[in-house]
């Protein structure tokens, strides 16, 4: 995890401009750099680094004698650079994942170079002697982006949203638009004789379910008939590519199918590979959560380190304002699973050494795993809805998944996303994929349930939401947070917010008061949220937790 900053074009002072790049300095606290580019004095470059390969060399704004012409600023982890090293001979000065990006840029162009990634990334290449720009982001959003261009040729760019607010004074930040970047784009820009840039081009690389373009550790060809162990083969490539670093991995435990598999997938090849160091698992829960039971019951059976977080009902509250902060979203499940997963990271930075976390994120989209699965209408609406939720995860999850992590200064990687996998599971035939027998990801079950991976009451543990999951069997984390909101607004409060929030206008008590935190730091930035992540085929209901269908499992 890192952070990237960049401007161009700008007129004005761009030295106090560049102390914007502090707002994101929780995403890289190893080390800090900024670049004036001496060939365009209106641009700036920065970089705050989370140094997980090759601490030496591998600081950024990145650039290289072969081509000093080409300065490189990325978010990510390309998990194929070696191969890409010996398919195109490169001569590389580093042993990063991204040199390969500057070499590829410069051999194929920026659309081609973006589909020979295996990874995930945000970048930006700043090209002097072709003056260009280039913007580009992973298929599935995994590493944040953000972006605003005004007419004049004023472009920021940023790994978050906070941190270009303030940078031009012909604009009020009301007036700014803000916006993520794209999934699965490069965005090119033709730089002018005063460096103003100027978007030329935006091509769309790659999306959920396309084929990838490189080459794969796991050949297409070498796949089998067989669907589930194709699944079990690719999965495992997934967790396997996901242990290049330099520092300590470790794993979110839920005791849920998705974690669950992650970690013991973890454990097993940490072992086959002679990792010298014991697999950490973290768990997080009210006291009585069902959640820490299951982990225990994984983390056992395992034998991992395992680490294990009590919070209390305050502790959680008092986070909400932060967890805002971070997230820059109101989106109601989106906070409420957001609180658990941020008091964990918390734990880990400050308690352990553990800087790389393998997490479950993707599972519930991929596989059809949320609960309302149970009321699609048919296959091919359950498929549909899937890639809906693919498309936009960067929105809700996989935000969740990175800032909750990268607010403390850690890595999280999400082997469900593995762009060789989904493509792979997406293929499948919808009948194959849907929930059987009652049970949701059937299928993704069933491809393990051989393999002595888990014990069967966790491989086969039905659904629970995070939020749900941390909850005390006394008291709900959904009930202690609508006790404390129903506190904090009235019901003329409630009357008056389609006025004042005509976009996802709050229903509830809980969503106007996220709300109303969100606009605190985020005012008028509310379309960063294109609307309330809500069950599906699941009647009127106002609240996207599990417990409040009726199909919920007993």
């Amino acid at each position: 995890m890192c952070g990237i900053w960049a401007v161009f074009g700008s007129d004005d002072n761009v030295s106090v401009q560049c102390n914007a790049v502090h707002k994101i300095a929780h995403r890289g606290p190893d080390a800090f750099r900024i670049e004036n580019i001496n060939h365009l004095q209106n641009c700036c470059l920065g970089f705050h680094r989370l140094a997980i390969v090759d601490d030496i060399r591998g600081m950024q704004p990145m650039r290289l004698y072969t081509h000093p012409y080409i300065w490189l600023i990325y978010n990510g982890e390309i998990y194929n650079h070696r191969l890409l090293d010996k398919e195109f001979n490169l001569v590389t000065s580093t042993d990063t994942d991204g040199e390969p990006i500057i070499h590829l840029y410069e051999m194929l162009g920026a659309e081609q170079m973006a589909k020979q990634l295996d990874g995930v990334f945000a970048f930006c290449i700043l090209d002097t002697v072709n003056r260009k720009v280039i913007l580009g982001r992973d298929t599935y959003g995994i590493r944040p982006l953000f972006r605003f261009q005004t007419d004049q040729g004023f472009l920021a760019v940023c790994s978050e949203a906070k941190g270009l607010f303030g940078l031009t004074h012909s604009l009020s930040d009301d007036e700014v638009h803000i916006e993520p970047f794209p999934p699965g784009h490069v965005e090119i820009y033709n730089l002018d004789k005063d460096g103003r840039a100027f978007l030329d081009k935006r091509i769309m690389f790659n999306q959920p379910g396309q084929s990838p373009a490189y080459k794969t550790r796991v050949d297409p060809s070498s796949l089998v008939p067989d669907v589930k162990t194709n699944i079990k083969v690719l999965l495992q490539a997934a967790v396997e590519k996901r242990l290049m670093a330099d520092r300590r991995i470790g794993c979110l435990l839920s005791g849920g199918l998705d974690s669950s598999l992650v970690a013991a997938l973890l454990v097993k090849l940490t072992k086959e590979k002679g990792i010298n160091y014991p697999i950490q698992t973290f768990a997080i829960g009210l006291e009585g959560s069902p959640d820490l039971v299951a982990a225990k019951k994984v983390a056992d059976f395992l034998g991992t380190e395992h680490h294990e977080v009590l919070m209390t009902p305050e502790e959680g509250l008092e986070a909400i304002e932060s967890v805002i902060y971070h997230l820059e979203s109101y989106d109601i499940t989106t906070v409420r699973a957001s609180v658990g997963m941020f008091l964990l990271s918390k734990y880990i930075k400050e308690k352990t050494d553990t800087t790389v976390i393998l997490s479950g994120e993707g599972s519930d989209e991929l596989a059809q795993g949320y609960i309302y699965f149970h009321r699609a209408p048919s296959a091919t609406e359950g498929d549909k809805e899937s890639r809906r939720l693919l498309n936009d995860l960067y929105y809700y999850d996989v935000l969740r998944g990175d800032r909750t992590t990268a607010a403390w200064g850690l890595e999280i990687r999400v082997p469900f996303l593995d762009h060789q996998f989904t493509s792979y599971y997406l293929s499948i035939d919808p009948e194959l994929r849907q929930p059987k027998e009652g049970i949701e990801k059937y299928l993704l079950r069933s491809a393990f349930s051989d393999c002595d991976l888990l014990p069967n009451e966790i491989l086969w543990r039905p659904k629970e939401a995070f939020s749900d999951g941390i909850s005390s069997v006394s008291r709900s984390w959904y009930q202690i947070i609508q006790d404390h909101c129903n506190e904090q607004i009235n019901k003329n409060d409630l009357a008056q917010a389609a006025t004042l929030y005509p976009h996802n206008t709050p229903k509830t008590s809980e969503a106007l008061y996220y709300r109303r935190i969100f606009e605190k730091y985020y005012a008028h930035k509310s379309s960063w949220i294109p609307y309330f992540w809500m069950p599906k085929w699941s009647g009127d209901t106002t609240d996207p937790s599990a417990r409040t269908l009726k199909h919920y499992k007993q």
